[in-house]
């Protein structure tokens, strides 16, 4: 154990906090998970679905681990590469994506041979505050004309955006903010933001306006949802989602300060979504105001992390990438917090790395890879590479041994090949005895 906890690289107060609330998850995960189970295979055994959970977080800490030994600044070059394959990914969720059980929009696609469910919005937003950053980063000395950086930036963030709002307003509009903050962090000129914040604003309106005008359309089917949502918060009339508040509400009130205990929450049969976007309203019911303000606490603690992990970062890209994959993170879990005390209407998205959720849990944990990869020390980046260096030595030591060998084994059929033509008796002269009269 102490020899797994050395190879661990970067900043170790992050590996903990994420420890501790991806530990904390599986008992609210596993309790949580009947109404899954009932709808599923009407049973309520929630074993499954722990078991499916452990895997999912297994995997998630495999990825940070194989992420965090990449250097940070290889993913400058990648984001750029790996933006058109984003875009071919959503382009073919909205055409063809899958929905998964208790969910009503198609934001997954079918893995291959796997069988295996995936969010493409979640992957394509880690790439884009990537690509931000590392735009960012490099025309910091450069004084480029807003027509140069409305191509080369603002373009492929909205083409990213249009080919997620039709199926997820709520995380269009999580990435938009974060990418304008991270733009105002980076110092892009504010006239310029706020132009960009006034063109977005236009484009969510004809957007609006094209789906009045086309009702029936399978890509605008999900307005009528938004609109419903954000009418039911300003209003009391009742509906589904007003259901999902009111159940997230009682089970907060039923938990009081202590809580009714782990497992023994009665709303996760009744509220739709409890293990992934309300499981904080079952946390509180059955850890109590204590759990839920733990909870909270370890959040904020992770955010101060990452802002002292951003101002220690050596270069302009590493404090941006943090700031850009760090921040989204905590800021989901404060609008899935909202929702669940309806400061905020439904939006869907979960709490990091405490919901279930396959896509959620690994993108999670891409992110925080690349963030603690940006926090290593000099001395440990030198570790790694000597280590490296080591490798390649023995390797190479390996290639030649193997070469060495090669070469001994041909120079000793050579010599077999020499001795059988010296003492040959094959000869084609007239007199057949010269061969043997001959030796």
């Amino acid at each position: 154990m102490k020899e797994l906890v050395n190879k661990l690289k970067g900043d170790r107060v992050i590996w903990s906090f994420v420890a501790l609330l991806a530990l904390f998850s599986f008992m609210p995960v596993f309790s949580a998970s009947s109404n899954l189970a009932y709808i599923g295979h009407g049973t309520g055994n929630t074993l499954g679905y722990l078991v499916k959970h452990l895997a999912h977080v297994c995997i998630g800490f495999l990825i940070i681990y194989w992420v965090h030994k990449v250097p940070y600044h290889y993913f400058r070059a990648i984001s750029k590469i790996a933006l058109p394959v984003v875009w071919l990914l959503l382009l073919y969720t909205l055409l063809k994506g899958t929905v998964i059980a208790g969910a009503n929009a198609s934001r997954w696609i079918q893995v291959p041979f796997i069988g295996i469910t995936f969010q493409t919005s979640t992957l394509a937003a880690s790439v884009l505050f990537i690509y931000v950053a590392r735009y960012l980063s490099k025309t910091k000395e450069e004084n480029e004309p807003f027509q140069t950086s409305f191509i080369q930036l603002w373009v492929p963030v909205f083409i990213t955006l249009a080919l997620i709002l039709p199926a997820n307003f709520s995380t269009t509009a999580l990435i938009f903010s974060m990418v304008m903050m991270l733009t105002f962090i980076g110092k892009y000129p504010l006239k310029y933001i706020a132009f960009i914040i006034g063109s977005g604003i236009a484009m969510l309106a004809f957007f609006l306006l094209v789906a009045k005008a086309f009702p029936d359309s399978r890509f605008f089917s999900r307005v009528s949802t938004w609109e419903s949502r954000i009418m039911n918060f300003t209003t009391d009339k009742p509906d589904e989602d007003d259901y999902q508040i009111e159940k997230a509400k009682i089970a907060i009130a039923s938990g009081r300060l202590g809580g009714l205990g782990p497992g023994k929450s009665v709303q996760k049969n009744f509220l739709p979504q409890s293990s992934s976007d309300f499981i904080y309203a079952i946390v509180v019911e059955e850890y109590g105001l204590v759990g839920g303000v733990a909870i909270l606490v370890l959040y904020l603690l992770l955010l101060f992390r990452f802002v002292i992990a951003s101002h220690k970062a050596n270069t302009l890209f590493g404090k941006l990438v943090v700031v850009g994959l760090g921040f989204p993170m905590i800021f989901q879990a404060m609008i899935n917090m909202a929702v669940a005390v309806e400061l905020l209407p439904v939006t869907g998205q979960t709490l990091p790395l405490i919901s279930s959720g396959g896509s959620s849990i690994w993108m999670t944990c891409f992110s925080l890879g690349i963030i603690i990869s940006v926090t290593k020390k000099e001395e440990e980046i030198a570790e790694e590479q000597e280590e490296k260096a080591r490798r390649k030595e023995a390797l190479q030591r390996l290639i030649d041994k193997e070469l060495a060998e090669e070469d001994l084994a041909s120079n000793e059929k050579e010599e077999i090949y020499e001795e059988e033509a010296l003492y040959s008796i094959e000869d084609n002269s007239r007199n057949p005895m010269n061969a043997v009269l001959n030796k």
